[in-house]
């Protein structure tokens, strides 16, 4: 394996990205060369929020070839064309063989949610501390246990007796309903627009031995004593008539996804069904609650 590293101003990222692609590249990755200084630029997008750029205004970008010859040429072609001007070729340099499955594996690590509640990876022994285990492995759908959100959620989930009906709205890994029936909901519903996010949750469900139902969400009917949804501000903004209504009286309704920022947006859209409150806070984000 070879990579050609490269150097582009932001306007021409895209272009040499394609092109790269275009002669067979089998990855191109593109990177902040001014990361770790303070030149440094956050770049990353939300929902209603307009689209990150391309690139950084002095991207660094790696492409991977099978071989060199296929890494050089490509290089020297690139310089031939007109949308190639302002970049720069780096260089070409073979990769070192490496077993990709264990270096990935060990980038992920045992979470610890609370002191007896972790989320653990198949290939980890479980820590000796923990009491309360769901085996989770990162997949195609969002929930690992590591983000913010997740955390917050799992650690309420933890701390808070759950009743019969649960609903996790936007289930992504299944984690939070697994941890829901984990710590002692009987019937739990959990619903993704996206049909691998249903997959992967009852693929999870079955091998954390709990029973859930999951399908998508107007799989969703009737009421819940807790319903949980950890996607994000602005359809949480959309959802909030819905959620709410599948909240039984007397439940809770938990949302996550937000920044500390949209704290009040998501006030004012819940204000004519409940009152939101915050909950938890951790890394810029929080966690909001109420009880309707």
């Amino acid at each position: 394996m070879f990579e050609l590293r490269l150097m582009c101003p932001e306007s021409r990222v895209e272009a040499v990205s394609e092109a790269l692609e275009a002669l067979d590249a089998l990855s191109v990755s593109v990177e902040d060369a001014d990361a770790q200084t303070d030149a440094e630029v956050a770049l990353f997008g939300e929902p209603g929020m307009p689209a990150p750029k391309d690139g950084w205004q002095r991207s660094r970008l790696t492409a991977l070839f099978s071989e060199q010859a296929a890494a050089t040429q490509a290089g020297v072609l690139l310089q031939a064309q007109d949308f190639f001007d302002g970049c720069q070729v780096l260089g070409t340099t073979a990769v070192p063989d490496q077993d990709w499955v264990r270096l990935t594996q060990s980038q992920f690590a045992p979470v610890d949610i609370t002191p007896t509640f972790w989320i653990v990876p198949t290939w980890h022994a479980l820590p000796e501390a923990a009491r309360e285990v769901i085996r989770l492995d990162p997949g195609l759908a969002f929930g690992t246990g590591t983000h913010p959100t997740t955390r917050m959620c799992l650690r309420w989930i933890a701390s808070h007796p759950m009743p019969a009906q649960v609903l996790d709205y936007g289930c992504g890994s299944g984690i939070l309903a697994i941890a829901a029936a984990k710590f002692g909901a009987t019937q739990v519903m959990a619903v993704d627009i996206d049909p691998a996010a249903v997959e992967s949750t009852e693929l999870n469900a079955s091998a954390n031995a709990v029973t859930l139902s999951a399908g998508l969400p107007d799989q969703a009917q009737g009421h819940y004593g807790v319903v949980l949804a950890n996607i994000l501000a602005s359809p949480l903004k959309v959802l909030a008539p819905l959620l709410c209504a599948h909240v039984a009286p007397g439940g809770r309704l938990v949302l996550a996804g937000i920044l500390e920022r949209q704290a009040e947006e998501l006030t004012q859209a819940y204000a004519p069904f409940c009152q939101l409150e915050v909950s938890d806070a951790q890394e810029g984000w929080i966690l909001m609650t109420a009880s309707l």
